[in-house]
């Protein structure tokens, strides 16, 4: 498992890119997404600096790709929406390689900064996909993660993974502990034990001194 930092290069194509741009001081916080059929559904505030929010609203709803713009919460300087599009571009990158981000995320004049933790394989599959699309990519740090395998036991190490993978350990959670359980086909308070010993493991290997193995310059990856 590896954990990386990575800033992305959203092209102008892309109406947020577009949009984050005409607004360079609004900071577009992506605090849940998904994409559907082809359609992205998100969660954003809308953060702007000396912008009143319902002009940065009104030029987003102009857009084609953008169905619907529903306002939660609005302030002088911050809007709470929910809004449809298509062709959510960094979602579909996110879908076909099946690698999970740390949400949220802000998109600011036309960059976004992803941080993610995944396998060696599933990194070099996401590189090959942000390749062949038009965005541009940063890797500012890269970094081993827990070496799960060496601390935990091995029914251990296949909960806390299944757990990772499934989004338990997401803000918010891709799924609840019983819902895990039922996954491993195990109670929930098994599935809670295990955990538990599990997380003490790690913390405890943490705080002895494991750190990130490299850092990287930032580079092109």
């Amino acid at each position: 498992m590896v954990s990386v930092s990575l800033t992305l290069d959203v092209p102008n194509r892309a109406w947020i890119g577009d949009l984050s741009r005409r607004f360079p001081d609004t900071r577009f916080r992506v605090r849940s997404a998904q994409s559907c059929d082809g359609v992205g559904v998100g969660f954003v505030e809308v953060l702007t600096d000396g912008t009143d929010p319902s002009t940065v609203i009104d030029r987003m709803e102009e857009y084609e790709d953008v169905y619907t713009v529903e306002v939660f919460q609005r302030g002088s300087d911050r809007v709470l929406i929910q809004l449809e599009a298509d062709d959510p571009l960094l979602l579909r990158i996110l879908d076909r390689t099946g690698v999970p981000i740390e949400m949220p995320f802000e998109i600011v004049g036309g960059e976004v900064e992803w941080e993610l933790t995944t396998t060696r394989n599933r990194l070099s599959t996401l590189a090959d996909e942000l390749e062949r699309s038009e965005i541009g990519f940063m890797v500012e740090h890269i970094w081993e993660s827990v070496q799960f395998d060496r601390i935990l036991t091995e029914r251990q190490s296949e909960v806390v993974e299944a757990a990772i993978d499934r989004g338990y350990y997401d803000s918010p959670r891709g799924c609840t502990q019983g819902e895990l359980a039922d996954e491993l086909e195990m109670a929930k308070s098994t599935c809670c034990e295990i955990l538990h010993r599990a997380e003490e493991r790690i913390v405890k290997q943490f705080e002895s001194g494991d750190q990130p193995a490299f850092t990287q310059p930032k580079q092109h990856a």
